[in-house]
């Protein structure tokens, strides 16, 4: 499915449930909130979007604890789990998504290389998280990062 596709699906389902979302981003940029946005009617069961870009705004913002950063890094399993439950703390929202990734052209190590993306997705009672390596330049991993994003979001809305 496209983007426009899962955007789309995801409105049903969430519609259909009397639900809503929201979305904690670093490496997207907003990029899931806007394609989730294009889609007519979605102001009832969007909440809101949260771009976390730096360390302090994910600390501000999503209470993500500070010393995860020091110890597991910001692209971590950790880091964004405490993004969705910081996300659905500050929003009420049953469902969320965070994303926090590298994708480049720098920034990449050898541990973390670029287009390594940590995604977590959490229904109102569990969290579920996933590591991806996305190929291709900047545009083609935060392509890539939205459609793992909202394919996670309708798995954990069924």
């Amino acid at each position: 499915m496209t983007i426009d596709e899962l955007s789309a699906e995801l409105g049903k389902r969430l519609s259909a449930l009397k639900a809503q979302v929201v979305t904690a981003e670093s490496c997207t940029g907003g990029g899931i909130a806007e394609a989730i946005t294009r889609v007519a009617g979605s102001s009832a069961w969007f909440e809101a979007g949260f771009v976390t870009y730096s360390n302090a705004q994910k600390t501000a913002q999503l209470d993500v604890p500070d010393h995860l950063f020091m110890e597991v890094g910001a692209v971590s399993q950790a880091v964004v789990e405490a993004m969705v439950r910081g996300a659905q703390a500050r929003s009420g929202a049953r469902f969320a998504v965070a994303v926090s990734g590298i994708a480049g052209p720098g920034g990449g190590s050898p541990e973390k290389p670029v287009g390594t993306v940590w995604l977590a997705w959490g229904n109102g009672s569990d969290i579920y998280s996933e590591k991806h390596f996305f190929p291709g330049d900047r545009a083609a991993v935060r392509a890539q990062t939205v459609v793992a994003a909202l394919e996670g979001l309708l798995r954990i809305s069924t």
